[in-house]
C-alpha cells in the first residue's frame, strides 16, 4: 500500500461518524483543483457512504497543514498554524454571520488522523476567475457580458464590505487580536516588515525599501479595526451567476481597519491589468469606480487609497520572496535565482512607485 493510499484509507475511517455512515466509508476521485494557492494543501474527493437508504457519493474538499511554515506572518504569538487559523473563523462566521462560507464537516487540528492538521468542509459548486492567465484575459471573466463583469465585481465589494461589518468581538474573534496590542495599520507594517526582513535574509530589494520608507513616513490610521478577510480578490470567491457563493481562503485574517484589505483588492486588481499589460475589459469598473462602490457598500469614504495599496503591494512582494526560500528549500529552485527580485508582485509595486 502506498502512503498516499493509506492516507486516504485513514481519512475514510475517522470521516464515517461525520457523515453519519453505517458502514466503511470509501474514497474515490480525489485530485488537486485548479488555480489553487501557495499555503495550506487542498484536495477534493468524493467520499462513498453507505447508509440504511443506499450509498450515498458526497463531494468534499480537505483543507491540510503543509510541513512548511507558514506562508504568512503570525498575527498572535501562539497561534501560527494556518488550517487552526481557517477552521476557527469559518466556524464562527458560519455560526454567527451571514457570510457565505463552505460548510464544515469536521476537523483534527492535531497530526494523529491522517499525520497532519486538517479540516474536511462540504465541496460548493460555481466557478472561480484564474489568475495564470489573469481572469481579464480568459475563462468565464472574459467572456462574460459587461454588465455582468460589472455584477460581479460589485457583488465582491459587496461581501468584502459585509466582512469589515462582522461584529468581530461579538462573535469571539478577539482571538485575532493579541490582548495589549493596538489591532492598527501600524501594527500590521511592523508585522509585515519583520516578516519581510526574515525572508530577504540580507539581500536588497530595493523597492521594498522604497516602500517601507514611505509606508513608515505616511501611513495614517484611518477608521476603526474591524474583521479583515486577509486576501480578498475575485479568486478568493467561488462565484455562481456572478454572485458570491462562498468567500475562501481566511489564513490571512486579521483585526486591522478595513483599509488594509480595501488595498489589497485594489492592488491585485492592478497587478491582474495594468501590471500584467492587460486592458480591463467593457464593464469591468475601474479601480476609482470600485472605490466608489465599496463606499456605498460600507456607507463610509475612504478617501485617498495609495497608501493602502502600496501596503498591499509591499506584503505581495514579502510573499513572494518567502514563497521562493520555500522553493529554494524543497529543491525546486536554484539557490541564486532572482525572481525573489523581478516577479509580477515586484512588477505592481515598482508600478505604484513610479505611477
Amino acid at each position: 500500500m502506498t502512503e498516499l493510499q493509506e492516507r486516504w484509507d485513514r481519512l475514510a475511517y475517522w470521516i464515517g461518524p461525520y457523515l453519519g455512515a453505517e458502514g466503511a466509508v470509501t474514497i474515490s476521485d480525489y485530485g488537486v483543483p485548479d488555480g489553487i494557492g501557495y499555503s495550506a494543501e487542498t484536495l477534493l474527493f468524493t467520499a462513498n457512504v453507505p447508509t440504511a437508504a443506499g450509498d450515498r457519493a458526497q463531494r468534499l474538499v480537505l483543507r491540510g497543514e503543509t510541513p512548511d511554515p507558514a506562508v504568512y506572518p503570525a498575527q498572535v504569538d501562539d497561534i501560527d498554524v494556518e488550517i487552526e487559523i481557517q477552521h476557527r473563523i469559518m466556524s464562527t462566521l458560519a455560526a454567527s454571520t451571514g457570510i457565505p462560507v463552505a460548510p464544515i464537516i469536521g476537523a483534527d487540528l492535531t497530526d494523529e488522523a491522517i499525520g497532519t492538521p486538517f479540516f474536511v468542509m462540504a465541496f460548493v459548486d460555481g466557478v472561480v476567475p484564474p489568475v495564470d492567465p489573469p481572469y481579464p484575459a480568459a475563462g468565464f471573466f472574459a467572456e462574460a457580458t459587461p454588465e455582468q463583469r460589472h455584477t460581479m465585481v460589485a457583488n465582491g465589494l459587496q461581501v468584502m464590505a459585509d466582512v469589515h461589518a462582522v461584529d468581530w468581538r461579538g462573535v469571539g474573534l478577539d482571538w485575532l487580536a493579541p490582548a495589549g496590542v493596538e489591532p492598527t495599520l501600524r501594527r500590521q507594517l511592523d508585522l509585515w516588515s519583520a516578516y519581510a526582513e526574515r525572508e530577504l535574509r540580507g539581500r536588497v530589494h530595493p523597492d521594498m525599501e522604497r516602500a517601507l520608507a514611505i509606508l513608515r513616513a505616511d501611513l495614517p490610521e484611518p477608521s476603526a479595526p474591524t474583521l479583515c478577510w486577509g486576501d480578498p480578490r475575485l479568486g478568493n470567491i467561488i462565484w455562481q451567476d456572478f454572485a458570491c457563493a462562498s468567500v475562501t481562503d481566511w489564513e490571512a485574517a486579521a483585526i486591522a481597519p478595513a483599509e488594509l484589505d480595501l488595498g489589497w483588492w485594489l492592488m491585485f486588481d492592478r497587478s491582474c491589468h495594468e501590471a500584467a499589460g492587460i486592458d480591463r475589459p467593457e464593464g469591468e469598473p475601474t479601480r476609482e469606480e470600485q472605490v466608489a462602490l465599496y463606499e456605498q457598500a460600507a456607507g463610509r469614504e475612504v478617501g485617498d487609497t495609495f497608501v493602502y495599496e502600496l501596503l498591499a503591494a509591499y506584503r505581495y512582494s514579502a510573499i513572494v520572496v518567502r514563497i521562493m526560500n520555500r522553493w529554494v528549500e524543497r529543491q525546486m529552485m536554484a539557490p541564486d535565482h532572482d525572481i525573489w527580485l523581478h516577479n509580477p508582485a515586484a512588477d505592481c509595486l515598482h508600478q505604484l512607485l513610479e505611477g
